[in-house]
């Protein structure tokens, strides 16, 4: 199976880190094919231009975009590891889905009616979140988190969604709940 990972955080020690190299680890152990795009390494433009929007329209995009785009062409499953940072994607993050998510290419209308083009293709989300889900629950922002990335995001664009990891805590995680989610991602692939 071909496996994109498209990762996102700045600190090379940091969890969401460990999740990517764990998660590479295994993947080639189990003899997939695997490419991760670090978005901080890369210094992916984030920046959603006028120039985009309208190449978008016209069925032209950016070098940068374009070769992101044949990677998830080229992928079965992509797997989103980032931080959850104020209640969303890191900047980074937003603005690579902005960018390559693109009209035409991850979505389009017919006659009105909106239709994912990434139909097919597998997706996780690997998320670390400050708060507790206790907290998140509390308010809402569990549904809030799941309604804005995986149905505003991923399935408006035809990937089948197969899990969304929220590790909670994960600024001061235990070893043994970093060894127990570690577990968890390896059983999902």
């Amino acid at each position: 199976m071909k496996h994109l990972i498209i990762y996102s955080h700045p600190n090379p020690n940091s969890l969401n880190s460990h999740f990517k190299n764990t998660l590479v680890e295994h993947l080639e152990q189990g003899k997939h094919e695997v490419i991760v795009r670090d978005l901080y390494q890369l210094n992916f433009n984030p920046i959603l231009s006028l120039e985009d929007i309208a190449g978008q329209r016209n069925g032209l995009v950016a070098e940068d975009v374009k070769q992101e785009q044949d990677f998830i062409t080229w992928a079965d499953c992509i797997t989103f590891i980032h931080p959850i940072w104020w209640t969303g994607l890191p900047a980074i993050m937003k603005g690579y889905i902005d960018r390559v998510f693109s009209y035409g290419f991850a979505y389009r209308y017919d006659q009105g009616i909106q239709k994912g083009l990434l139909v097919g293709k597998k997706a996780v989300v690997i998320n670390t979140q400050g708060k507790s889900k206790a907290e998140y629950e509390a308010i809402g922002m569990d549904k809030a988190l799941l309604l804005t990335s995986d149905k505003g995001i991923y399935t408006y664009s035809g990937l089948e969604v197969e899990e969304h990891f929220f590790f909670d805590k994960a600024d001061r995680p235990l070893p043994e709940s970093i060894e127990n989610w570690t577990i968890e991602i390896k059983k999902s692939f």
